[in-house]
């Protein structure tokens, strides 16, 4: 690695947008630590049932997980200077993100149609429907990042000139890698819930 890749690395590092993602990713860990460590307390101390989560999470965990992927593809894309790829990828996530919030109401509704309500189910229940929401709005917060990414992409790509210099943004290439982080994030926190609920499951 050459002296001005290092420095390049290191301006990312303690680029105040960096400090910030972290903050808030911090943050989001803490709250859903925080929210899982109560549910177990709940559950001890006032000996309910776990609660069980809907097929359809563990397929929304494949919808994320394929989300992920395109953007890594988008940000190799962007990398390579693939303008068609960048735009096609940041096309699928937000296409895969729309999908991931239709089927958790799918599976919410499914929870309904069960009789797993909030007012007359066990407290376990309850912690199911706020943290799904609570990862749920947190990907709501993400999308219009990603619409206005693809929107700029397909406004500023026209011609070569314009396409050489949106590829040539650090800002740009800085903002992109922050909003890679961010999903990647959200999909691991997913994973984590899942598991942290099917293992609750069955112990």
């Amino acid at each position: 690695m050459d002296q001005n890749q290092t420095q390049q690395q290191d301006e990312f590092l303690f680029h105040p947008k960096n400090l910030m993602l972290f903050i808030l990713l911090f943050g989001l860990s803490a709250l859903f630590l925080a929210l899982t460590a109560a549910y177990i307390y709940t559950r001890v101390t006032m000996d309910v049932p776990p609660v069980e989560i809907p097929i359809l999470f563990i397929f929304n965990t494949l919808v994320l997980l394929g989300s992920s992927r395109t953007m890594i593809r988008a940000k190799r894309c962007y990398l390579n200077d693939d303008t068609i790829g960048y735009q096609q990828n940041l096309k699928y996530t937000i296409w895969l993100s729309l999908f991931f919030m239709v089927m958790q109401t799918v599976a919410w509704w499914w929870l309904f149609q069960k009789n797993v309500r909030l007012d007359n189910s066990a407290t376990t229940v309850q912690y199911l429907y706020v943290i799904s929401f609570v990862h749920l709005a947190h990907v709501i917060v993400g999308l219009p990042f990603l619409i206005f990414f693809y929107n700029t992409a397909k406004k500023r790509m026209v011609d070569p000139v314009t396409v050489l210099v949106y590829f040539s943004d650090p800002e740009k290439r800085l903002k992109l890698r922050l909003l890679t982080i961010y999903w990647h994030f959200l999909d691991g926190l997913w994973i984590y819930l899942v598991l942290f609920f099917g293992i609750n499951y069955l112990i």
